[in-house]
């Protein structure tokens, strides 16, 4: 009874020896879905604010309930909302609703951008890696700074005039 008692003992220090040494786990991200079978995240850039659900389908993108092609005419802006489904290689995969309000077209992009990259990984965990090694996961915090009372705007002074 007592040799069983010191073996045990020696395999109790043995295994906390062990996992002191062992690096700590990674955080395992899961799936989070709602009841339609979606994923649901909230982007943001400068004032504007972007809902973006994500759900498998055939790549149509629909923005405040019209077209992509529509809503965001300059080519430039499709591409910079696109570009977290062509980093995963997902660009005919799923199907997206955004709704996007404030801010003007270049921040709404820059949001929907922020969530679609929000939602694929709400949706497929393993692609985080790829979204956060490109900064598409990183909210970017730069906003326009307010005007300052006695100057022309926010730093810029009233012209000087000596005479």
């Amino acid at each position: 009874m007592a040799e069983t008692t010191i073996s045990s003992l020696q395999d109790l220090k043995a295994a906390t020896s062990a996992s002191a040494n062992a690096q700590p786990d990674a955080p395992v991200y899961v799936q989070k879905l709602d009841k339609q079978g979606r994923a649901y995240a909230t982007g943001k850039r400068k004032d504007a604010v972007a809902r973006v659900w994500i759900k498998p389908g055939t790549g149509k993108i629909t923005v405040n309930e019209r077209p992509v092609e529509v809503y965001f005419a300059r080519p430039v802006l499709r591409m910079v909302l696109r570009q977290p489904l062509v980093i995963a290689n997902r660009s005919t995969q799923y199907d997206l609703v955004v709704t996007v309000a404030g801010g003007g077209l270049s921040g709404q992009a820059g949001a929907v951008r922020h969530g679609l990259a929000k939602a694929l990984t709400a949706f497929e965990p393993e692609l985080r890696t790829v979204l956060k090694r490109e900064g598409f996961l990183t909210r970017d915090s730069r906003v326009v700074e307010r005007k300052k009372y006695g100057r022309k705007k926010a730093r810029r002074s009233f012209q000087f005039s000596k005479r």
